[in-house]
């Protein structure tokens, strides 16, 4: 007797639990699945600092210095700044050259100046997004307009390294005219070779480089999206890895950038 009431005991009990693991797989099954965003809700902005400078331009360190603090400490929120030190060539003289100039920046300096109607080039000077200049030591300014270009919507670009190519993706492009895409690729801790430092034999570094700038290719009024694969030519005195890609997206007459993206090479 004892053992059958045992028996029926354990039957009830066996019962109950399989009727309880059929409710809880129901639910399972029924129950909504919630996804978090786990990058949040703000999207991140990106902007491109540009600073227009020289070895032999006796002013120029103290840009220089901002354009270090401001890649090393990206000090805005939900923005990354991705900056460019273009050094121009028109400091150089007979006995004496910055090793890091060229005169396609010296160039791309003078477009500048005719788009912003500026009456000249000049160092130390930083554009923010092509849209604005100033003096490029002014660290006030600089954090104005890297705060009011983060407000402004620009297209996604995705870099991806693809066997020894690199391909590239930009979409949701902004309303724009005909507009060019940019390449460029930037050494940081470069030496410094001015003239100053020498003489007090001061050590110096510099950072974002630019050690190539070349078009990849022309994007009309009417393209929202493009799609471009391209290979790099790594020069054997450059460090690989202290070496980013930079591939920004240009419209020709205002010179506004209309999307900004960079990789580690």
């Amino acid at each position: 007797m004892r053992h059958f009431f045992l028996t029926g005991l354990f039957a009830i009990a066996t019962s109950f639990l399989s009727f309880g693991l059929q409710v809880i797989q129901a639910n399972a099954q029924t129950a909504p699945v919630e996804i978090k965003n786990p990058a949040g809700a703000a999207k991140k902005s990106f902007v491109l600092l540009e600073l227009y400078t020289s070895e032999g331009c006796p002013t120029c360190p103290p840009a220089d210095a901002l354009l270090a603090r401001l890649e090393r400490e990206q000090p805005f929120a939900d923005t990354e700044i991705i900056t460019l030190a273009l050094h121009v060539d028109y400091w150089n003289s007979v006995t004496w050259k910055d090793v890091y100039s060229s005169p396609l920046f010296s160039r791309r300096q003078q477009i500048y100046s005719q788009a912003l109607k500026i009456n000249q080039s000049y160092t130390p000077q930083m554009i923010v997004d092509g849209r604005g200049e100033f003096t490029g030591n002014n660290s006030a300014k600089a954090h104005k307009a890297i705060t009011d270009a983060a407000k402004i919507s620009k297209a996604t670009i995705e870099i991806k390294p693809n066997a020894t190519n690199y391909k590239i993706k930009i979409s949701n492009l902004p309303l724009h005219e005909n507009a060019t895409v940019f390449l460029a690729i930037t050494e940081d801790n470069l030496a410094s070779n001015r003239k100053s430092e020498l003489k007090s034999n001061k050590k110096a570094e510099h950072i974002s480089v630019v050690r190539e700038l070349k078009s990849l290719g022309m994007l009309a009024a009417a393209q929202t999206n493009l799609e471009i694969e391209t290979a790099l030519q790594i020069e054997p005195t450059w460090k690989k890895d202290n070496l980013k890609l930079v591939v920004f997206v240009q419209e020709n007459a205002s010179r506004r950038i209309l999307g900004v993206s960079r990789i580690k090479i």
